[in-house]
């Protein structure tokens, strides 16, 4: 079994509503627009479903969406799919295997978050021929993969004591290979220093493009940033990947908060890559970096801001369904 690269093809996109109002406050129904948003965006391209909280939110999800996109009522606590679903792999035979691992709101950040983690194997039990029990936590947005058998994460996050404490880096190793069919883990240091919930996720700052190839986010000069990607490139080239930069990374005032908007949190899908923007004219440039990336490829931009100013992008809040082989 083996986690297939995200430009693989898809069966469907996940999703769910945002319903935890402490997180976003008064952005509540920016981000909820902001999701319909995505969906609309994706259901151009292939299925989606989100899920939502039975009754009132289940209701507003199926007002909000565009009518072909399923609503799937379902107990859930937040709405960064991503890190709390299910992550797919598929076998040689054509099988598809849910894996369900742990999930605790990034450390537990955040309470409660049990609706969260038993939907994502309900998700797996849906979507999955079967299903797999990952005995640790992970959260997809810590992780990326090229399909053919290499991962790259970062120290910060994977190794933060507030995921698993007793499981040393070999340890950690060994159950991405178990799991998700990985033959090289690529350990990425720091990610953002404006990642302040997840503990610096990989999928804020690089992306494999391709087998060997990956685009990694480029930090404003003089910055933290600046040095945390240059460590990162620099461990991306020594594992023998090839690195393109993405030298955008917009800052924009939310609810009073100054927030980086990371291009980086872009998702793929069948024929498609949708980009979160912040509304600045620099979002142009991000545009055409990441549109070359992916030759062939329609590229879409969302909005973007709120989705940052939640903690994440149109990455986070997605969770692909990779098709069957031979489907």
């Amino acid at each position: 079994m083996r986690m297939p690269a995200e430009w693989a093809p898809h069966e469907r996109t996940l999703m769910a509503w945002p319903c935890r109002a402490e997180l976003w406050g008064d952005q509540l129904g920016q981000a909820r627009h902001d999701h319909a948003a995505m969906a609309d965006a994706v259901a151009a391209f292939e299925p989606v479903t989100v899920v939502a909280n039975p009754g009132e939110q289940a209701a507003q999800a199926r007002a909000a969406c565009p009518g072909d996109v399923e609503i799937l009522e379902l107990a859930i606590d937040d709405s960064w799919l991503r890190d709390s679903g299910p992550i797919f792999t598929l076998g040689d035979d054509g099988a598809r295997v849910g894996v369900h691992f742990g999930f605790n709101a990034w450390g537990e950040r955040f309470t409660p978050w049990d609706s969260d983690e038993a939907a994502g194997g309900v998700l797996a039990e849906r979507y999955g021929d079967a299903v797999e029990r990952a005995d640790f936590v992970l959260e997809g947005g810590s992780i990326g993969v090229d399909g053919e058998g290499a991962l790259i994460t970062t120290e910060q996050c994977l190794l933060h004591p507030n995921r698993n404490p007793s499981m040393s880096r070999e340890e950690i190793t060994a159950g991405l290979r178990d799991h998700l069919g990985t033959r090289d883990v690529v350990w990425l240091e720091k990610g953002l220093l404006e990642d302040r919930d997840t503990d610096g996720h990989v999928d804020l700052i690089a992306a494999f493009t391709g087998p060997g190839e990956v685009l990694l986010q480029a930090g404003p000069p003089g910055t933290e940033d600046e040095v945390r990607m240059e460590v990162n490139r620099e461990r991306l080239e020594a594992a023998g990947l090839r690195v393109t930069r993405l030298d955008v990374l917009p800052f924009v005032d939310v609810a009073g908060e100054r927030v980086a908007v990371s291009h980086m949190n872009y998702y793929l899908c069948n024929g498609g890559v949708v980009v979160p923007l912040s509304g600045l004219e620099t979002d142009a440039r991000a545009l055409e970096v990441i549109g070359a990336a992916y030759p062939g490829r329609e590229v879409v931009g969302v909005p973007g801001a709120v989705l940052a100013y939640g903690g994440g992008g149109p990455h986070c809040i997605t969770q692909q369904v990779p098709a069957r082989l031979g489907a």
